[in-house]
């Protein structure tokens, strides 16, 4: 029943990638095959669930495999690009890279976590990278926390945005530059500086590169780990670059 699992997903595979595979039986052997899958799912219906688990892992596996060459492919720009805002200790052993927008409510549920997880690991690198894909308050979002570190105050800014309201305007922003004790005037201005949209369309263009589909992602040595995540999910994939 196992060797059959397999045969029918690989069929499943075998027609969704390249329909015209299916042409190729003869009408009888076409009929032959939909009666003995029919068959078999009569006496097991679990065999369809377990096929499609095993394309869902089959599917799983080239994504990490297709990750692990961008990420390899990328080297420093996606570790070590000027400039880049980073928590935790600088010359950490490991580097995380976390790819976020300010309003995504998964990323600002995941503040405390990565929060904590800096907190129990004071050899943990961690790199920032802002892509405003949720609209234009993420945009405008995204330019003030990049100006801000123009004034030494990215990760003031973050945290007090990340707390903040969900909606970012230009009002909240100017109340969280007070909170944090920032220059609202020049932050404004520098918002305005090329090198703030320069540095978001990088981010944007490692995301594309990386395939990123939705945030938070993380980068964790040579694996991508899309979506919020535990605490020791998290430390587990630290450990695990850490062996490395």
């Amino acid at each position: 029943m196992r060797r059959f699992t397999w045969l029918l997903a690989a069929l499943l595979a075998g027609f969704a990638a390249a329909p015209a595979l299916a042409q190729g039986f003869t009408p009888q052997q076409r009929t032959e095959i939909v009666e003995v899958v029919r068959a078999a799912l009569k006496a097991d219906p679990s065999i369809l669930r377990d096929a499609i688990a095993a394309l869902q892992e089959d599917e799983s596996r080239l994504q990490q495999a297709a990750a692990r060459t961008a990420i390899a492919g990328l080297g420093e720009a996606l570790t070590h690009a000027p400039g880049d805002p980073v928590e935790g200790n600088p010359q950490g052993d490991v580097t995380l890279v976390e790819f976020f927008d300010i309003r995504c409510p998964y990323c600002r549920r995941m503040t405390p976590v990565m929060a904590e997880l800096l907190g129990h690991d004071r050899n943990l690198r961690v790199v920032y990278k802002d892509i405003p894909i949720l609209g234009p308050g993420s945009l405008l979002g995204a330019k003030a926390l990049l100006a801000a570190q123009k004034q030494g105050g990215y990760l003031k800014l973050k945290d007090a945005v990340m707390s903040g309201p969900p909606d970012v305007t230009q009002d909240s922003l100017r109340a969280a530059a007070a909170k944090t004790g920032l220059d609202w005037d020049r932050l404004q201005k520098d918002m305005t500086d090329p090198s703030v949209q320069q540095r978001i369309e990088a981010n944007l263009e490692l995301a594309h590169r990386l395939d990123i589909q939705g945030t938070p992602a993380y980068v964790i040595g040579g694996h991508m780990l899309p979506g919020a995540l535990s605490l020791a999910d998290l430390q587990a994939a630290v450990a695990e670059a850490r062996k490395k």
